[in-house]
């Protein structure tokens, strides 16, 4: 196994499931890092070895011609301690901000001989539990080394919210529990796959979907009215504009994405704009390819988010690579994806001063619930919209103009570029200097020794003598072989169990014992001796003398 530059990680990044822009962009990104290809080995420290199968099935469907994926090696994350004390690694990034990063600072400051830098993503913000997991990241922990990768401005200011609330709430020393740096690097957008089509392939598209000569308006986002967008102010928009004479004959509004099995609203939604002779399009569920194909017939692109769950807008750029103007709300990471009057127009949104109503039941609630609820207290600015609208559908002089600045923009968010701003990111983060020795143990990682002390009838004791029984002296001589149960080989070193049952042959005190071990054994330390006494105590190989 290459031991050179090692990159590594904890998450599988490739994943089946809903198509979701999380599970999109983790795999775009590692394609790309693995086509760029800077390290000489890429670890992936996987839960299980089912884990392992699935990412083996899913990576045989990348592209064979990725360079990195000849060095792609699986291992068991229960190696991890022994792996980073035996090879030095120049990075871990984790696919997802939540979960792990400050777990395996950790893990780093026990075991690994450097601070290399831990780096995680972030993705939806707005769970009501993410509090607690946010707490994790203030802990001895963390050095100057590690990093959230914020994807857009509005993101990094969130995460440094949940720092500051917590630090304030907890009355948190910044120097004994720092946090992690914030970096923004946004995600991106392969800009061939999505792409403008000619004028003969976007004239197909729009007979085979149904659409004329009017100006077509495309909403691509879950058809839920929890998450991404309440749909009825844009109907208002285009209501707004009927009223104000605007012939809504001349434009069409497609609405399309993953549809929830309980209904999002939608004979309410087709009655609405029957009623205001709005011509509607709706595509429950469409695959990857009509997605595109969405992109390539429509001509202005509409999201109006208003949700918090709402994060970056993988939407927008795929929509601009796709030569797209794009109307969307000021809001989250959207402001950083649109040039006004450029790339498209942004709508204000407004939002409230006070939530503290629904802060106190989040917890207690389902987080759909509590999104639904503050989206319903954050408004986007409906003649704003309108006007952004009418603008854009009388005007296609101003749509060809905004669509080929549009598809110029999305080329700068390459996933190329995004994995090479990740690789500048881990050189920029060694070379920030780092306590000599950090923490090796979390506040928050349970010590289970002090904590179920009273469990047992007694913990062993340094004065405590042992010595081999009749079945232990046979396992040593090579006439027994005790059971091991799977998953505990990396625990139970059968030449070390031998040589501790040589040495209590005759009795000896566990204190002499767990001295003599790690002078036979090499790897053996105390906490592995201690564990290894135990596991023959267990397992009748050795016995307490009584008195």
């Amino acid at each position: 196994m290459s031991t050179g530059r090692v990159w590594a990680t904890l998450d599988p990044f490739l994943e089946r499931g809903p198509t979701l822009g999380r599970i999109q962009a983790n795999k775009a990104f590692l394609q790309a890092l693995l086509a760029q290809d800077p390290f000489d080995a890429y670890r992936f420290y996987l839960p299980s070895k089912a884990a392992g199968s699935d990412f083996a099935r899913l990576a045989a469907e990348l592209p064979g011609n990725l360079p990195g994926l000849s060095k792609v090696f699986l291992l068991d994350r229960r190696d991890l301690p022994r792996e980073i004390e035996r090879t030095p690694h120049h990075a871990f990034h984790l696919s997802d901000c939540i979960m792990h990063p400050a777990y395996l600072a950790a893990v780093r400051n026990a075991r690994s001989r450097q601070i290399f830098p831990v780096t995680a993503v972030t993705h939806s913000l707005s769970y009501a539990r993410y509090g607690q997991d946010f707490l994790k990241h203030l802990s001895p922990c963390t050095t100057p080394r590690d990093a959230m990768v914020a994807t857009s401005a509005t993101a990094a200011k969130v995460v440094r919210g949940y720092y500051g609330l917590l630090r304030q709430g907890y009355d948190l020393d910044p120097a004994a529990y720092p946090e992690p740096g914030v970096e923004v690097i946004p995600l991106g957008v392969d800009s061939t796959l999505y792409a403008p089509a000619d004028g003969r392939k976007r004239q197909e598209l729009r007979t085979r979907l149904g659409f004329g000569e009017e100006t077509v308006f495309l909403v691509l986002a879950r058809l839920c009215l929890s998450s991404k967008m309440d749909f009825l102010p844009l109907l208002r928009a285009f209501h707004r504009l009927a009223l104000a004479g605007t012939p809504l004959s001349a434009v069409r509004l497609v609405l399309a994405g993953h549809a929830e099995p309980d209904g999002w609203g939608r004979p309410t939604f087709e009655e609405l704009a029957l009623n205001i002779g709005l011509a509607l399009t709706v595509i429950e569920s469409p695959s990857e390819e009509a997605k595109r194909e969405l992109y390539q017939a429509a001509d202005v692109f509409l999201s109006p988010s208003d949700n918090l769950q709402e994060t970056f807008g993988l939407t927008l750029l795929e929509a601009q690579a796709s030569g797209l103007p794009v109307v969307a709300s000021d809001f989250d990471g959207y402001r950083d994806l649109v040039l006004p009057e450029e790339t498209g127009l942004l709508a204000r949104t407004i939002g409230p001063r006070d939530t503290s109503d629904v802060d106190l039941l989040a917890p207690l609630r389902f987080d759909n619930h509590t999104h639904l609820l503050l989206a319903q207290r954050l408004a986007v600015d409906v003649g704003g919209l309108a006007r952004a609208i009418e603008r854009l559908s009388v005007d296609p002089a101003a749509r060809r103009a905004m669509a080929q600045a549009a598809r110029r923009h999305a080329l700068g968010y390459s996933w190329e570029e995004i994995a090479r701003r990740h690789v500048a990111l881990w050189e920029t983060l060694w070379e920030r200097p780092v306590p000599e020795q950090p923490a090796a143990a979390h506040p928050m990682a349970v010590d289970y020794a002090r904590v179920f002390a009273s469990y047992p009838t007694k913990r062993l004791a340094e004065s405590d003598t042992l010595q081999a029984t009749r079945l232990g002296s046979a396992v040593y001589r090579g006439q027994d072989h005790p059971v091991v149960h799977v998953g505990m080989e990396d625990m139970v070193d059968m030449q070390a169990v031998r040589s501790l049952l040589v040495l209590a042959r005759k009795p000896r005190p566990f204190g002499e014992l767990a001295l003599a071990l790690p002078a036979a054994v090499e790897g053996i330390d105390a906490v592995r001796a201690e564990t290894l006494v135990l596991w023959c105590l267990k397992h009748d190989l050795l016995e307490l003398s009584r008195g």
